[in-house]
């Protein structure tokens, strides 16, 4: 099987996170669950590494209420036009906020050795909003997105 850190995450995402998340069980239990299900221990504490790494980002707060974004020379090779688009956009239409849109930066680009198409982008936003305290409504707005329950004009 040739998964990537991201098959984990959304692996957790949709079997784990997406349900009531203080009802997780053991790390070790759902690690040795990934295993079994086919997944590399090497992949699988990484995606927990980047899931840890998201969870520590909870207290970042904004001091410039409208702040401008220029991506870097990485962020640009990694993140393509239509991917910072995409984020922009979702900064401007009140699902992200400028906080969050640095953590969604910068949990793609922890993604080492993974090309950042805008369905997984789109993922990441959702993972890091779930990871968010009071983001509900953003979460729900972005998972509308996804699923494609709201055309995107009327966001």
């Amino acid at each position: 099987m040739k998964e990537n850190i991201f098959d984990v995450l959304m692996y957790l995402f949709e079997n784990y996170m997406e349900d009531e998340v203080d009802m997780l069980p053991d790390s070790d239990v759902i690690k040795s669950e990934l295993e079994e299900a086919g997944f590399n221990s090497g992949e699988v504490n990484k995606a927990f590494d980047w899931l840890e790494s998201l969870s520590w980002q909870r207290a970042i707060t904004t001091t410039v209420p409208n702040s401008f974004r220029i991506f870097s020379v990485e962020e640009k090779s990694k993140l393509d036009v239509e991917c910072c688009g995409f984020i922009m956009f979702l900064e401007h239409s009140g699902i992200l906020s400028s906080a969050n849109r640095e953590i969604v930066i910068d949990r793609a680009m922890a993604l080492e050795n993974e090309e950042i198409s805008i369905d997984k982008l789109k993922w990441i936003v959702l993972m890091v909003l779930l990871s968010q305290p009071d983001e509900e409504i953003a979460f729900s707005r972005m998972e509308d997105l996804i699923y494609d329950l709201v055309p995107v004009y009327l966001n």
